[in-house]
């Protein structure tokens, strides 16, 4: 996959790391996902709330 100049932006702020250090080891990407899965928990929480905030 070519990556573009944003990309690789976004990944070194959102992750620490270049496409490249995430692709070499499977230890980075481990990292990476975990953190993303994270996020992805958290980000269903937040709408979880606010839909019951709604719906009250």
């Amino acid at each position: 996959m070519n990556y573009t100049q944003e990309m690789e932006k976004a990944m070194e702020q959102a992750h620490g790391m270049n496409f490249a250090e995430y692709e070499r080891k499977l230890s980075n990407r481990m990292k990476v996902e975990r953190r993303r899965d994270l996020d992805y928990q958290r980000s269903k929480e937040v709408v979880a709330n606010a839909t019951a905030q709604i719906h009250k």
